[in-house]
């Protein structure tokens, strides 16, 4: 078998065995790479008999919530917000306005979890004018920033936020900026036919209750979206990989940085902005997958990417109850890499370093640890010789002669200032404030000089 054969038997066994194991009607899996066709598999029945096809949508629940935060970050680009803003600057509140659109996207608002009134018992889901209305009525039930606490609330008054701020409703927003740029045309607030029918499947037999399919009115940009396993694929890959006609990397980037835990004993979820981080396998083969799960009555979804890896997949059910779903994209994501890898990519000669700086090549220590630093692509970039295989790299941009400043991985943001010899050599770095020299030095040693 070819590596290609070997990743589509891999990754067909492990949807065919979600499929009848965990007993969902309907599944849709979708694996995207930027160097390979795209891998699919659709099984089962979508409702009446129906067979699943490529065409047929799924709820996907809060997936819906990184369209609805990548909207946030792009007004946030063009100036019309910062996020570290109080919600009621942009939005009037009756109450919690002074909530920050950064603890909203990353769920340490402190707000309670749903909209006011019970709506997933009565099914009663408010318009857009009551929704805000009874934000009067809804609780604080943490401090900000007191730890994570998941708030469908708060992405719904994000949605809110984007309408105030564009002067049109978020689906209309979410349409021009997002959908149509990048193609998702199978991706809409209301099901198109075909659209699979959601189930609970019960506990002790093989018959399925249908589940109801209501909108989400006022709480819309919280979960409301309809989706097919390859849009959600191309969206996974975007999150990989962005167009930046549609949102810079950088911004991506920031996105993707854990700021919380999900629960302060199993650290097995982190919380950027408005994006979910799952660290994978261990030791030299950690890694790190981005995205985020979707939940509505009868659908569980997952979408995910690689970080550092231009690949996505999404699996979509039609069950509510089948957890495996939510794995499946990890999984099938694993199985791809392994078994058929991404192609190596052949060096190539680069510009000479610039002469002045060439000193500050190879090997430096710092606290006892060693680092390398390397000229690569036209930038300076250092590696801690401890880090696991899948960190980035540091990446420094020049400020001033001499001095540079950190724009990602290790240390963002802060320093690296360059010491020289008398006849011009460098013989002493400082980062972040912390002296880097070519041996090891005790801290005394270090206050010697």
């Amino acid at each position: 078998m070819t590596p290609t054969d070997q990743a589509t038997a891999a990754c067909e066994r492990i949807v065919r065995t979600l499929q009848a194991d965990e007993r969902v009607p309907a599944v849709a899996a979708v694996v995207a790479r930027a160097d390979r066709p795209d891998w699919s598999l659709y099984i089962g029945d979508a409702g009446d008999g129906e067979a699943v096809r490529p065409e047929t949508q799924f709820r996907i629940g809060s997936v819906t919530k990184t369209f609805t935060a990548l909207l946030v970050l792009q007004l946030r680009d063009a100036g019309m917000l910062d996020l570290d803003d109080q919600i009621d600057a942009h939005l009037a509140l009756p109450a919690h306005g002074q909530l920050t659109i950064r603890s909203i996207l990353n769920h340490t608002s402190g707000l309670q979890r749903e909209p006011w009134g019970n709506i997933w018992d009565t099914l009663d889901v408010p318009d857009d004018t009551r929704m805000l209305e009874e934000v009067a009525k809804a609780e604080a039930v943490l401090s900000p920033r007191r730890r994570w606490h998941y708030s469908n609330l708060g992405f719904a008054l994000l949605g809110h936020l984007i309408s105030a701020k564009t002067g049109a409703g978020w689906d209309e927003v979410l349409t021009d900026r997002l959908l149509t740029p990048l193609g998702l045309t199978d991706t809409t607030v209301a099901p198109r036919e075909p659209f699979a029918q959601g189930y609970l499947i019960d506990e002790y037999s093989d018959h399925a209750r249908p589940e109801p399919h209501f909108d989400l009115r006022g709480a819309a940009a919280a979960a409301q979206l309809w989706s097919t396993a390859g849009d959600m694929a191309r969206w996974a890959l975007f999150l990989a990989k962005p167009d930046p006609a549609v949102l810079a990397r950088s911004t991506l980037e920031e996105m993707y940085e854990p700021v919380v835990v999900t629960d302060p004993v199993d650290w097995h979820t982190g919380w950027g902005l408005g994006l979910q981080a799952k660290p994978q396998g261990s030791g030299s083969d950690r890694a790190l997958d981005i995205g985020h799960n979707g939940a509505m009555p009868g659908f569980l979804a997952g979408v995910w990417c690689r970080r550092g890896v231009t690949i996505g997949a999404a699996v979509l059910g039609s069950s509510g109850t089948a957890g495996g779903i939510t794995a499946a994209p990890h999984r099938l994501i694993a199985a791809s890499l392994e078994h058929d890898p991404v192609d190596i990519a052949p060096w190539t000669i680069g510009d000479p370093v610039p002469k002045e700086y060439v000193g500050i090549l190879g090997r430096w220590w710092s606290e006892g640890s060693e680092f390398v630093f390397r000229w690569h692509r036209g930038h300076l970039e250092a590696r801690s010789v401890s880090a696991v295989a899948a960190a980035p790299p540091a990446i420094f941009a020049f400020e001033a002669p001499d001095l540079l400043r950190t724009v990602s991985g290790r240390e963002a943001g802060e320093r690296l200032e360059l010491f020289r010899a008398p006849d011009g050599e460098i013989e002493l770095m400082r980062w972040a404030t912390y002296r880097f020299t070519r041996d090891q030095q005790t801290y005394d040693e270090w206050a010697a000089h």
